[in-house]
């Protein structure tokens, strides 16, 4: 069900047609608004479910589209911590390879397998690649570090952090001490809410 602007857009802040165009989208199907609790126990007054705009065909080529104009040229592949990432990673791979990128795409497993090769690993990794590491909302940033160690133990490098959205705002101080350029494509300000409200 669609949703009202929670704000005005003239107090939005500007953003570029792809990334205003993607807002438009969380905005119709990914955002609502009134009393939550989140899955760490606090209270907030808006709620974002980004698989709403994923899972949808003009959301998914809204979020590759923003995706495609950040992700390194050296990156070789995409992927994050099941269930958050797998349907980001996948599109925009899918949609990436229409558009001469290609990105092989993965799910990191929150266990490991018992039998296989790949333990926590499951698609196309290879050691050695060049990993954009993804996640649909980001709110502290433990699932996108999750993956990152995951990433690095299987041999490949992260190059790149990317959400959807980060709704915390916690998560650039934790790239920054990782050294992984990290650029989400909006923020809980782009939306018109205050990090960690």
């Amino acid at each position: 069900m669609a949703n009202e602007y929670p704000h005005t857009p003239a107090n939005l802040p500007n953003l570029s047609p792809t990334l205003a165009a993607l807002r438009d989208h969380v905005f119709q199907h990914s955002l609502k608004t009134g009393d939550f609790t989140l899955k760490s126990g606090r209270k907030s007054t808006w709620f974002l479910d980004t698989k709403q705009t994923m899972c949808r065909p003009d959301g998914a080529l809204a979020v590759a589209t923003a995706a495609l104009e950040i992700i390194p040229a050296e990156a070789t592949a995409i992927g994050g911590l099941t269930m958050g990432a797998d349907p980001v990673a996948y599109g925009i791979a899918a949609i990436g390879a229409t558009r001469g990128h290609n990105l092989r795409s993965f799910s990191v497993r929150k266990e490991s397998k018992d039998h296989g090769v790949t333990g926590r690993i499951a698609g196309a990794l290879l050691p050695g690649d060049h990993v954009v590491i993804t996640e649909d909302t980001v709110t502290r940033g433990t699932s996108i570090f999750e993956a990152v160690e995951v990433i690095k133990e299987f041999g490949a490098i992260p190059v790149l952090i990317t959400v959807i959205v980060d709704r915390g705002g916690t998560c650039a101080a934790m790239a920054e001490d990782a050294g992984i350029p990290y650029k989400p494509l909006l923020t809980a300000p782009d939306l018109g809410f205050a990090f960690g409200s």
